[in-house]
């Protein structure tokens, strides 16, 4: 709780400076992405609003979360009286783990845009007291933890100065392996999106969509409204795919702004038996578990460019559950299907801070 607020002091801190002490002259980054072809070649529309945060080519963080309770169901046979036993509660001290990213453009015209990514999260816990825990899923993830790691590939194309087309295709490996002894890669997960939009002027660009994700945790497909705004007095901005995130955007000058909103993380990772915590459990399907885990991350954000186009990124909010659950096998649920989950877990809703250093692009 100490580091929370210190962090989030830290935030308005920097706000208050950005905003009544930065007198410097600064580049408008804004100014790249708003070029125009020169005579009478043709124009097509560029991929941002005016004062829109500038994409990270490469990312290097860290994430933390503070101690939580984790309510873990028991899913392993009834007992001699037939009875299910009750959930365990166990308490996790924290999570914590390294975020690496880099997303960096192979092809870049004026009429296409082409970009690779690839990235690696890790999420550590420490489980207070494992000695004295029973069930498999906590000891799991305090042994081994969870990692992902993959690949994407990110296409705009522009029609003309006012259509345009954003696609999304990405490949991940979710699991509790290790680098060491990485999972099978028939456990790989697609996503992709596609938004169609029209840019209006240069503080307006609004589009629809759809995607096949697993950014609640399961596999699912819903519709996307992405909606980038900036305000006629360039101070305020919103910038938003909903509903996968959103935020208010608050500009001091080109290199330092604030935001406020939220993002919709997760994945489902499968849960090899690595070390045979699941054999009592599930003798016959010990290796065939998946974690459908999605989070709600409300927050409040800084960025500021400490140098040219080298970025700082600090962060602070509340992590909420959104899911937390076992399942056997990949598979299409909805929001209509009615299987059960293997077991159904209930974990708290733990403070978080994310710092992080960025190369942007102009």
């Amino acid at each position: 709780m100490r580091s929370f607020i210190l962090v989030v002091g830290m935030l308005a801190g920097l706000a208050a400076y950005a905003q009544e002490t930065d007198t410097t002259e600064v580049e408008d980054y804004s100014q790249y992405a708003d070029a125009e072809l020169a005579g009478d070649a043709k124009r097509f529309a560029t991929q941002k609003v005016l004062d829109q945060s500038p994409n990270k080519l490469i990312s290097i963080g860290y994430d933390y979360q503070s101690s939580y309770f984790m309510d873990l169901a028991y899913f392993g046979p009834p007992n001699a009286q037939g009875l299910i036993a009750s959930p365990e509660r166990v308490t996790n001290s924290f999570n914590s783990g390294f975020r690496l990213a880099a997303n960096v453009p192979v092809i870049s015209r004026n009429n296409i845009i082409v970009n690779l990514g690839g990235n690696y999260w890790e999420t550590r816990y420490d489980i207070e007291n494992p000695e004295n825990v029973t069930n498999p899923l906590a000891l799991s993830l305090d042994r081994y933890g969870l990692r992902t790691m993959g690949l994407s590939t990110t296409i705009f194309k522009p029609f003309n100065e006012k259509q345009v087309l954003f696609v999304l295709a990405q490949a991940d490996l979710n699991g509790n392996y290790s680098l060491a002894d990485i999972q099978s890669l028939k456990y790989t997960r697609y996503s992709v999106f596609a938004i169609y939009g029209w840019k209006m002027h240069d503080r307006l660009m609004y589009g629809f969509g759809l995607a096949r994700t697993y950014r609640a945790g399961e596999q699912i497909i819903l519709p996307l409204f992405m909606y980038n705004y900036t305000f006629p007095s360039r101070k305020w901005g919103v910038e938003s795919i909903f509903p996968a995130r959103a935020h208010l955007r608050r500009t001091f000058n080109p290199r330092s702004m604030a935001f406020f909103g939220y993002e919709l993380e997760g994945q489902t990772y499968h849960i090899a038996n690595r070390g045979n915590e699941f054999d009592q459990w599930l003798p016959n399907n010990a290796d065939d578990l998946e974690l459908r885990r999605g989070e709600l991350r409300i927050r409040l954000m800084y960025e500021r460019s400490l140098k040219d186009f080298i970025w700082v990124s600090v962060q602070a909010g509340l992590r909420y559950n959104w899911r937390f659950n076992l399942d056997q096998g990949d598979f299409y649920r909805g929001f209509t299907g009615d299987q059960p989950y293997l077991a159904e877990n209930k974990i708290g809703n733990p403070l978080y801070i994310n710092f992080s250093i960025n190369l942007v692009s102009p």
